[in-house]
């Protein structure tokens, strides 16, 4: 009897159950067929395990040699990630390394600022000085790729050392006026102006001045119908503002209007300074749109 329930409990623990044609067999049972041949082993039961997922290979000694059967997912257990206590930096994306030593910088100021103990202080010190080795490593680099690949030099464009940014200026300023004597062959300059409004009396011998230096055949356009002392042979505006687009009221104004494309160009709004003027009548006429920065 003892030896019976002894067998019973092994097999319920260790290993699979016994063959059920009629229904549970009940503990008497189970007594009876080993009292009757003692020397049996339990017929095994047809193994009903459920069958390893393919994303989850079975463990030979998790689900063989355990045997632990039905009720059991004989599934291999998932491994942690891995993680590399030497280089805490293994798996991450280089912006989550920077977020991470800015975090650790803040962290270590902060603790100084707290607790301004020697201690504190040599951490955050000593961690600063790390980045900014790291920083000055990147900008050595950074200058050493330049002279080993010119045409990302941006100096070559726009250059920023003192001959280099009196050689572009002078031959930009060659350009502008070249444009400037240029600019009648295919351009009409208009200005709008208000006889009682003193920008427009500011603005309007600058402009006069660009018209006799660069040839130049200014139509002026009094919105108040009141005269121009620079510019006597002037008109009232009785709608030609308005049929070339230009927006407001506002002045003075100075516009190019294109021949060719029959478009409208507002150069400026207010008093400007010649250098200026012409700066932007090169800029809209001459270059195009990300070229020239």
């Amino acid at each position: 009897m003892r030896y019976a329930l002894a067998c019973l409990l092994a097999a319920t623990l260790n290993g699979p159950v016994l063959a059920q044609s009629a229904g549970p067999a009940s503990v008497a049972d189970v007594v009876s067929a080993q009292d009757r041949n003692p020397g049996a082993a339990a017929e095994p039961a047809p193994d009903t395990a459920d069958p390893p997922q393919p994303d989850q290979p079975s463990d030979d000694f998790y689900c063989r040699q355990r045997a632990l059967g039905r009720w059991f997912y004989c599934e291999k257990p998932r491994n942690p990630a891995h993680t590399d206590p030497a280089n805490p930096d293994v798996g991450l994306t280089a912006s989550q390394r920077v977020a991470a030593i800015s975090k650790h910088m803040d962290e270590l100021r902060d603790r100084a600022i707290l607790d301004p103990s020697e201690g504190n202080m040599v951490a955050f010190m000593k961690f600063q000085r790390q980045q900014s080795d790291r920083a000055s490593l990147m900008a050595d680099v950074f200058e050493r790729t330049l002279i080993a690949h010119p045409e990302m030099d941006y100096n070559l464009q726009r250059p920023v050392s003192a001959l280099g940014k009196q050689n572009w200026l002078e031959q930009r300023n060659q350009e502008i006026a070249n444009t400037m004597l240029q600019l009648k062959q295919r351009y009409g300059v208009f200005f709008f102006f208000a006889s009682r409004s003193r920008p427009s009396a500011v603005e309007a011998p600058i402009l006069r001045s660009l018209a006799d230096n660069y040839g130049l055949t200014v139509v002026a356009v009094s919105e108040d119908g009141g005269p121009s002392q620079e510019f006597p042979d002037y008109l009232v505006d009785t709608g030609q503002r308005q049929a070339m687009g230009l927006p407001g009221k506002d002045v003075p104004m100075i516009a190019l209007f294109d021949t060719a494309s029959h478009k409208t160009m507002l150069i400026a709004t207010g008093v400007v300074a010649a250098d200026d003027v012409m700066q932007r009548i090169f800029l809209l006429t001459k270059t195009e749109p990300g070229k020239d920065y």
